[in-house]
């Protein structure tokens, strides 16, 4: 145990690949590589830069002086130059070309965009594994009856695997905004201090030409097709807006499945998983508490709330530029990333094991069946001659008389209270006829089958473990 603060997102939930990618090392890593990227390019387009400069920058990307960091930014109140120092100690043929008409965001803004957009791909890939144990769930009890819920109270039935593509539907939405956030990121390139790439004006002796190929060369390095066509000193701040709106987004759903989880769980219709030693209380040794999904649901009102912090950065810019975003984004951009990583995990683990208890979701049917078929019964007996007014007025009574025997735990006897009215016209025997379960569930099955049938080329692919929970 460290005696130092460190966020439960790093040492309780997040997976290893998020952890490494927000890392110092991958950060600071892509800052030398942003630099390299720049004296290559400048290299191949005259500036006075040699082969050897170069090869011994490629050569010094990992070995990062943490320490020689640390002290010369004591020194200087600037991490950046703090950096270049640190890079020129064990470069010393290229320390005076290293960052080379150069502002700052050069390197942190393209540095955080190539982080971004990875991150964005990664949860992508742990989404479609939510969205994949879904599917297989959904396809595999799409015809089972459950009674359906408006308001939490009962309602009409549905099928378990009906409830679970609204869910997926969610999910789905999610995905879209991830890719379109990922589509629409581009690269800042280098653009000097306001945005006029005036320095590099100077120093290709006004050869804008060149000042478009060196940025088409670096954003090609990092794998961007194209920069900004316009900015400040900084890429605009609304890409991260954009960009913690679709982590929420993801946060939303799961939070939306793992409460319906909850719910069901307190009902004992379906449980989350629950392992052989998992203790679920400390005091009452019969509980299994639905503690992943309360988890999701923790972790996601955290993310939900800290997606405002992107938008708020966004409106508040000054100019070509303000620093006021530069603390703000250090914490709550990574630890956004970090948190949807945490919850996809758990509503992987969570999907992977659903675990329905069949017989208790046929025990709520079947208590409940009977009023949910007084439409069909009284049908039935408008068939047999009934009155159509009379019999529903019947049935409003026998319905409140049964339902307050139930609210007295006593058993629904409204099947024998209809029978006992003469103008009804049916017996229990004819009405119990009409009490199949499959007969109410409208089109669920097919409703499956063909929103299970369209997502499947995205699923396709899919592959990996479900994610393991820790803690």
């Amino acid at each position: 145990m460290s005696n130092k603060y460190e966020s439960p997102l790093s040492s309780r939930y997040a997976s290893q690949y998020m952890l490494e990618l927000f890392s110092a090392d991958t950060r600071y890593q892509t800052w030398r590589r942003l630099w390299v990227s720049l004296a290559k390019a400048e290299m191949t387009l005259g500036l006075p830069i040699t082969r050897e400069q170069l090869d011994e920058l490629e050569a010094h990307i990992e070995d990062i002086d943490y320490a020689v960091v640390e002290q010369r930014e004591k020194e200087v109140r600037h991490d950046v130059m703090a950096h270049v120092y640190a890079f020129g100690k064990v470069a010393p043929l290229a320390a005076g070309i290293i960052h080379l008409g150069a502002t700052s965001c050069y390197v942190t803004d393209n540095a955080d965009l190539v982080i971004y957009r990875d991150g964005l791909m990664y949860l992508r890939g742990e989404l479609l594994k939510v969205i994949a144990n879904l599917a297989d769930f959904a396809e595999k009890y799409k015809a089972l009856p459950t009674l359906g819920y408006t308001h939490y109270q009962p309602a009409q039935l549905v099928t378990v695997g009906k409830r679970a593509t609204l869910w997926m539907q969610d999910f789905l939405s999610d995905l879209n905004e991830i890719d379109f956030a990922i589509e629409n990121i581009k690269f800042l390139g280098c653009r000097g201090t306001t945005g006029t790439e005036a320095s590099f004006v100077d120093l290709f002796e006004g050869d804008v030409s060149k000042i478009d190929e060196m940025n088409r060369q670096i954003a090609a390095d990092f794998g961007f097709d194209e920069c900004f066509d316009v900015c400040g000193q900084t890429y605009p701040r609304k890409v991260d807006s954009r960009i913690l709106n679709a982590l929420s987004s993801v946060a939303q759903s799961c939070y939306r499945m793992a409460n319906d989880i909850r719910l069901l769980q307190h009902d004992r219709q379906i449980e989350e998983p629950f392992e052989k030693n998992q203790i679920g209380s400390s005091a009452m040794a019969y509980k299994r508490n639905p503690m992943r999904s309360e988890r999701i649901c923790s972790l996601a009102r955290y993310l939900i709330a800290d997606a405002q912090n992107a938008p708020m950065t966004a409106s508040t810019q000054w100019l070509e530029r303000t620093l006021d975003d530069s603390a703000n984004r250090r914490i709550s951009i990574p630890e956004g990333f970090l948190c949807a990583d945490s919850i996809l995990r758990l509503a992987q683990n969570v999907t992977d094991g659903l675990h329905v208890n069949e017989k208790i979701v046929e025990k709520a049917v079947k208590e409940y069946l009977p009023f949910i078929a007084t439409e069909n019964l009284m049908m039935e007996a408008v068939k047999k001659g009934g009155d159509r007014q009379q019999l529903h007025e019947i049935i409003r009574k026998c319905s409140m008389e049964a339902t307050a025997k139930m609210k007295n735990g006593e058993e629904c006897d409204l099947l024998s209270r209809l029978a006992q009215e003469d103008e009804f016209g049916l017996n229990e025997d004819e009405m119990n006829e009409l009490l199949t379960p499959s007969l109410y569930i409208g089109r669920c099955p097919e409703q499956v089958e063909a929103f299970v049938g369209k997502i499947k080329p995205l699923i396709s692919d899919v592959s990996g473990e479900t994610a393991e929970i820790n803690l």
